[in-house]
């Protein structure tokens, strides 16, 4: 696909402490989720090529843990880590989300992923403390890099169907 036809992740401010990234994907809903919850397939999307994955773990469990960790195309580290409090099999993730080098504004995302006629919608609802935090992480440049990262997964996850099929 080329890259001026690509969709893109539409970010809104639903609340002062809240970001909303909404995106559609043509894949269907399972292999979305199986390219946002498999260490592999996540490994191939979450760079946004802005880095190099140093590890990528994931406990999919209620409880369970994950970490996301790379090294910038600057060489410095950039890491994300938090805990799962609910998970729902291809509908719904809540968890904690830390940026390890601002621990203090540690936010909870809700992520769900709807069925459309074309394919996937994706929606990542991230609650923050304060509008502070959000305000940080909202001017931190995410936007960009996430634009990238979701090509991406529209990659991953199709290249998925194409195996199945």
């Amino acid at each position: 696909m080329a890259k001026e036809q690509r969709r893109r992740a539409l970010v809104t401010l639903p609340r002062d402490d809240q970001i909303l990234i909404t995106r559609e994907f043509t894949a269907p809903r399972a292999l979305v989720y199986r390219a946002y919850t498999t260490p592999e397939l996540v490994a191939q999307w979450w760079h946004a090529d802005r880095g190099t994955i140093d590890s990528i773990e994931i406990d999919l469990r209620v409880g369970g843990r994950w970490r996301y960790a790379m090294t910038a195309n600057g060489g410095f580290p950039v890491v994300f880590h938090g805990e799962y409090l609910e998970i729902v099999p291809a509908e719904r993730i809540v968890s904690t989300e830390v940026f390890e080098g601002m621990p203090e504004a540690a936010a909870t995302s809700t992520v769900t992923f709807s069925d459309t006629a074309q394919g996937t919608t994706l929606a990542i609802l991230v609650q923050h403390k304060n509008r502070a935090n959000r305000d940080v992480h909202l001017h931190s440049g995410m936007e960009d890099g996430l634009q990238e990262a979701m090509d991406h997964l529209e990659e991953v996850a199709s290249a998925q169907g194409s195996r199945d099929g």
